[in-house]
């Protein structure tokens, strides 16, 4: 099979319309506007209703990010959906491929939280560059509000739902120029939704396991200390296998989780602010929709360009955290 390189030639996000803006959140739990912007940044976030799923917001965003391609469904060879929120716990990649009629491509789920679309990105690259497939749709898409505790002020400020998509071709020039990706399961209790069972007796001498999940739960010191530490050193590693400098880096496109985070790896990079996109004010944290949904946006407003060269990265729970450097468009 012949080595291929790729290119990112499409990009797609839907949020829901539905949003809860801090004054709101203030009349659930003991907080305000300026409490929750000065540490996070955050000023609202997108809520799914009951009308709304993974599979229809992941969708809508595939739909968009295969337009602006300029392909259609039914040319794909595979849908890559990372979430960590599925509709159906056997995985929504295989809904999202009958809402979009694209009855050629195989579908699967990925799950690495926050770190999802970086991960999806290199997963989707070497079936690419290995020319198994030709056409790849990733979509990032979380409803983390299903699992937020609405009375936990630690968390329910923070989370919020949505869906981001890219298309990734074959394509002569090679335009992911770097990554690398890590986990560490020993900080899985820094920030997790764990299952929550007890034991249920089927007949005398038989137990099995049986609840559901619970609500995330985060240590958000420590998850910050993880973040601002491991970041800058996995952008640093990746610019290291692209072999180019951080001073050829045109956009710093971090996953979306706390303005103070972006800030910081951004300083400790020495990244000047107006390279970095952000818009974890409008959206908060939306898991693995995050980076792509910023990058549709940037997109769409004419800020990336062809060519540029984008450094991003994902980082959350697992504890996991990845980085990509690629250039836009073919």
């Amino acid at each position: 099979m012949q080595n291929l390189g790729i290119a990112i030639t499409g990009s797609g996000s839907a949020v829901p319309e539905t949003f809860l803006d801090n004054q709101g959140l203030s009349e659930l739990v003991e907080t305000s506007d300026e409490w929750i912007t000065t540490r996070t940044g955050i000023r609202q976030r997108r809520l799914a209703t009951t009308t709304e799923s993974v599979t229809s917001i992941g969708a809508a965003a595939g739909l968009k990010a295969l337009e602006m391609a300029q392909i259609e469904a039914k040319d794909l060879d595979l849908i890559l959906l990372a979430t960590s929120t599925p509709d159906d716990l056997f995985g929504s990649a295989s809904q999202i491929q009958a809402e979009l009629g694209a009855n050629r491509a195989v579908a699967f789920d990925l799950t690495a939280a926050c770190s999802g679309f970086v991960f999806g990105l290199v997963t989707a690259a070497q079936y690419i560059r290995t020319g198994v497939f030709q056409n790849v749709l990733l979509i990032g898409a979380d409803i983390l509000s299903r699992w937020v505790d609405w009375q936990d002020r630690r968390t329910c400020i923070l989370f919020g739902d949505g869906a981001g998509a890219a298309v990734l071709q074959a394509n002569q020039d090679d335009r992911l120029l770097g990554f690398e990706i890590k986990s560490d399961g020993s900080l899985n209790r820094s920030l997790n939704l764990a299952y929550m069972a007890e034991s249920k007796e089927l007949i005398d001498g038989v137990n099995i396991s049986k609840g559901s999940f619970g609500n995330v739960s985060m240590n958000g010191k420590e998850v910050y200390r993880f973040a601002v530490k491991r970041v800058p050193e996995v952008i640093d590693k990746a610019l290291f296998r692209a072999n180019i400098g951080v001073e050829q880096v045109d956009w710093l496109l971090l996953h979306q989780a706390n303005q103070r985070i972006l800030d910081a790896v951004a300083e400790r990079l020495s990244i000047p602010s107006e390279k970095v996109i952000s818009n974890v004010a409008n959206y908060g944290n939306t898991s693995a929709a995050s980076i792509p949904i910023a990058l549709d946006e940037a997109v769409r407003e004419g800020k990336i360009k062809p060519a540029d060269t984008i450094a991003a990265s994902g980082f959350g729970a697992g504890l996991t955290w990845g980085a990509a450097i690629f250039k836009w468009g073919r």
